[in-house]
């Protein structure tokens, strides 16, 4: 089913960012992806995102809904049939606060979602976010200052080519009950500008799990902060896919 090009306002959208051994990514991610490489790294993250004003394209914004949602995400390549190459984000897993993105996700609104509770701190400046999914099988913090560097520590030299890197992967395609299919979904923003967060502290359950990033193979790298971004999210054909043994 195809969905309905959706417009509103991205309040605040966090990217959280690791980088992580190509080895141990590859198995993860379903055909024809495989990871997109920045210094020989693979980076995958999670986007922490509040939209506000959500409703389809030309409805007035009285009617839009407000939402907390993440989403877990690699980045990808790949090539297609024709032998083009392509950039975006793997998604194996999104979650929401929002019961009707939860029951309507991959219909009505973009995406199949799974219910989560969140709790964030924000004053413009630091931020303080913690979610858990109502399955117990995901939970992430992270609390942090904006700031105009990236950590020394970053694979990235400068702010410019992290959001250079990211802006790329607008195109997403997420995982659905039917095994063999993804939803492919990309966002369209009015303008890109990103500012650096100064990370206090952060984890992600699902990178913290040893079976899927064993030690040494994942470290944390940066984290990217947006405000106030008007966008619209496109549907894009599905992609028809094959799963390896291992998956997330």
């Amino acid at each position: 089913m195809k969905i309905p090009t959706i417009q509103g306002n991205i309040k605040r959208r966090l990217l959280v960012n690791y980088r992580a051994s190509p080895e141990v990514v590859q198995p993860l991610l379903p055909h024809p992806f495989r990871p997109k490489l920045h210094r020989g790294h693979a980076l995958v993250g999670v986007c922490l995102i509040r939209l506000e004003q959500i409703r389809p394209a030309g409805f007035p914004e009285a009617l839009g809904i407000s939402s907390e949602n993440a989403a877990h995400r690699i980045a990808v390549e790949w090539t297609d049939e024709k032998g083009i190459d392509h950039e975006g984000v793997f998604i194996p897993r999104r979650d929401t606060d929002s019961l009707l993105n939860h029951l309507a996700g991959g219909r009505i609104f973009p995406g199949e979602h799974h219910a989560a509770e969140f709790f964030i701190s924000d004053d413009g400046k630091s931020i303080v976010f913690w979610m858990k999914s109502r399955d117990g099988h995901v939970s992430i913090r992270i609390a942090g200052n904006q700031a105009d560097h990236l950590p020394p520590t970053s694979c990235f030299d400068t702010l410019a080519d992290a959001s250079a890197y990211f802006e790329g992967g607008s195109l997403g395609y997420s995982v659905t009950h039917d095994a063999t299919q993804l939803d492919g979904l990309r966002l369209k923003t009015s303008e890109w500008r990103v500012s650096a967060l100064d990370v206090s502290s952060v984890y992600s359950s699902m990178f913290a799990d040893k079976k899927q990033f064993p030690t040494g193979s994942i470290e944390f790298d940066h984290a990217l902060i947006m405000r106030d971004i008007p966008h619209e999210w496109h549907h894009e054909a599905d992609l028809h896919c094959a799963y390896p043994q291992k998956t997330i």
